[in-house]
């Protein structure tokens, strides 16, 4: 991860990716939630929880660039199937794809796995 982002963005910004990761995390639950209590088929249920995953993983900030890429390209799938709201697949599949380029920020497990390690050099 530390050759995809040279650093993890903090303070405000740290925080706009944030909520941002809530926002795409909530979408995708939501949908997977949905998906599953309307229907019993199991070939449309698939796709809905693999986002719902992918939904937890952003959340957490785990795997980021990887899972934002997933979670477009499946909404990118249900954009060009047909399946579900249009509007909505589209959006999410620009806010997965953007989090994917720009990264977590300060406030992920990527930041704490991945990022750079402070040294400190003790005093004579």
């Amino acid at each position: 991860m530390q050759r995809l982002f040279s650093t993890f963005a903090d303070g405000w910004p740290g925080v706009g990716l944030f909520l941002q990761r809530v926002l795409i995390c909530s979408a995708l639950l939501h949908i997977g939630i949905a998906q599953v209590l309307e229907t019993s088929n199991l070939a449309s249920i698939i796709p809905a929880l693999i986002g719902a995953a992918a939904g937890i993983f952003l959340l957490v900030g785990l795997w980021t660039p990887v899972v934002g890429a997933l979670a477009a390209i499946f909404e990118l799938w249900n954009i060009f199937s047909r399946t579900g709201d249009l509007r909505t697949a589209t959006i999410l599949a620009t806010l997965a794809a953007t989090i994917a380029m720009i990264g977590p920020g300060a406030w992920s497990l990527d930041a704490r796995l991945f990022g750079r390690k402070h040294m400190e050099i003790p005093s004579r």
